[in-house]
């Protein structure tokens, strides 16, 4: 699950989108020209549900859409949006920032099993840094109590992890932060923040010939 662009040194799988979630909608497209080359025109910013990408979508002739709408991306037809590319972290509007945090943790809770089953099975990236270390809020101390209960019993649930170690009070927050940290991709990414386990590594820039 952990993505790292040095290991193995094999580049990291990347996985499409099937659906997003509205996060904005601009309906006469943004204040500012220089935001996007779409300029002018309706414009969405979204959010992918199983890597988190951030989007920038176009509805179609004739759709409405609003703040929280999930509209399907894969292959194939869509009915509501096309998909116009990626969207960088800094370039979220005011509503998308604040609307970035809900709807990361409705994606996380609509698929707990999914998160539980990280803390149950996820091991070490190295020899002295296991992924759970990766998580806000989680030292040794707390890795470890993770390791010792999953291994008397697999967590059920978030409340499972809660009740059995009452010091995670929110796991499914924690993810979130961890979500938000690895989406912010302008920062300097050193130690822990280098690797990627929920969303998709930044692609490398092709070298100039």
């Amino acid at each position: 699950m952990v993505d790292n662009k040095k290991r193995n040194g094999k580049k990291p799988t990347v996985k499409k989108e099937q659906h997003a979630v509205v996060l904005d909608y601009l309906s006469r497209g943004y204040v500012k020209s220089d935001m996007s080359k779409f300029g002018g025109k309706p414009i969405a910013q979204a959010i992918g549900t199983k890597q988190f990408t951030l989007l920038e979508l176009a509805p179609k002739e004739g759709i409405d859409l609003e703040i929280g709408d999930t509209v399907f991306i894969g292959e194939g037809k869509k009915d509501k949006v096309r998909v116009l590319g990626r969207l960088n972290f800094e370039k979220l509007t005011a509503t998308s920032r604040i609307e970035l945090d809900y709807t990361i943790r409705d994606i996380v809770e609509s698929n707990e099993e999914k998160y539980v089953n990280f803390f149950n099975t996820t091991g070490a990236v190295s020899t002295r840094l296991h992924t759970l270390e990766l998580i806000p809020g989680i030292g040794k101390k707390y890795m470890w109590d993770i390791i010792n209960a999953r291994e008397e019993k697999p967590f059920e649930s978030f409340e499972d992890i809660t009740e059995r170690l009452p010091t995670l009070t929110d796991p499914a927050g924690m993810i979130v932060n961890r979500v938000k940290q690895e989406l912010d991709k302008n920062t300097l990414k050193r130690g822990k923040s280098k690797y990627y386990i929920f969303t998709q590594a930044p692609r490398k820039p092709k070298n100039p010939r």
